[in-house]
């Protein structure tokens, strides 16, 4: 079995109620991180497409549930891009939107496959495990992927990955993926290609 390659990435809705998301046709994967994770550098990183999810400077830029259909050498599947989480000087407002929204997608979408779980790769905050915690609960599969590996000296790899395992309660090692050099992208293609092979019933 070759490499798991993607062709290309489709902007297919971006939506702000439970009433818009999309009808469920394709396998979905779910893309999830605290608002100044590198989320959309990472999207980008991984669909090869510079300006697909906008890398705003400011972090909680991403208000919506935002999919993306994307074109393999394999399965075909949609690509779920959610809001940020865990950033103060998002208003209240909004952030009371959010919670809901991504909750209802993350427990009641019949076609999620998995969830990526970004951290970063110098600090995990308790919102990250938390919300790791909850996706097992619920029994989704979760890859958890660490941000930024250009950030963290090889020197410094073994420290960082006990201080992730540790602080997110895992056994197994988080990915290491860094959008600017591309470290990790390969790894965590192969990963999106095991769970979305995973037997798991459409509506």
């Amino acid at each position: 079995m070759g490499a798991f390659k993607i062709f290309s990435a489709e902007f297919k809705a971006s939506c702000g109620t439970v009433e818009q998301f999309l009808k469920p046709a394709l396998p979905e994967v779910a893309i999830v991180g605290r608002s100044n994770v590198g989320k959309s550098s990472a999207i980008n990183c991984l669909v090869n497409q510079k300006g697909l999810a906008k890398v705003g400077k400011t972090p909680g830029k991403t208000q919506t549930i935002n999919f993306f259909e994307i074109a393999t050498n394999g399965p075909r599947f949609m690509l779920v891009d959610l809001p940020g989480y865990g950033f103060a000087k998002v208003p209240e407002r909004i952030r009371e939107l959010w919670g809901p929204l991504i909750e209802e997608y993350l427990r009641t979408r019949k076609n999620l496959q998995g969830v990526v779980v970004l951290v970063d790769s110098r600090r995990v905050q308790e919102s990250d495990r938390a919300m790791v915690e909850w996706l097992m609960r619920l029994k989704i599969p979760v890859m958890v992927v660490a941000t930024k590996a250009d950030k963290v000296t090889r020197g410094h790899r073994q420290t960082a990955l006990r201080e992730l395992r540790e602080g997110l309660g895992m056994e197994e090692d988080p990915l290491f993926l860094s959008a600017y050099t591309g470290e990790g992208k390969q790894m965590l293609l192969d990963q999106l290609r095991e769970v979305l092979t995973l037997d798991a019933p459409l509506p």
